[in-house]
């Protein structure tokens, strides 16, 4: 078993079944791979992704709920659920292009602008406010 993890939180897993020749071949294959363990007879291996999921890139959107919390919803946000929560920001300190942006939903499509976006409103946060 192949378990992707990627920077959002999200797990893909994939079953593969080998016919394992040499075991030096086998583990020469998954060298990139942490071994994690056994799980139901099968060998379990894990990768840390440095990019998004592809869930993210074909259907992520950054935008905002009625509290103010930065979220990414799986579609637009007013017509889909939650995947992912952030952080509460000061809705009212933003510009109104900011505001209308997340009221919209901005499309995730790469690991830079998802960074991107993530430091461009954690200047509006209301707990790096209070922390202060």
């Amino acid at each position: 078993m192949l378990r992707c993890m990627y920077l959002d939180g999200e797990i893909s897993e994939e079953t593969v079944t080998e016919t394992i020749y040499t075991m030096e071949n086998f583990w020469a294959k998954y060298e990139e791979w942490q071994f994690i363990g056994v799980k139901n007879d099968k060998l379990v291996f894990r990768k840390d992704m440095d990019d998004i999921s592809p869930l993210l890139k074909a259907n992520g959107y950054f935008g905002v709920t009625d509290e103010g919390i930065l979220t990414i919803f799986n579609g637009k946000p007013y017509k889909s659920h939650i995947i992912q929560s952030f952080f509460q920001i000061d809705v009212g300190k933003l510009e109104s292009r900011k505001r209308l942006e997340l009221k919209e939903g901005i499309p995730i499509k790469s690991k830079d602008q998802y960074v991107e976006v993530l430091e461009t409103f954690k200047t509006y946060s209301k707990q790096d406010k209070q922390a202060n």
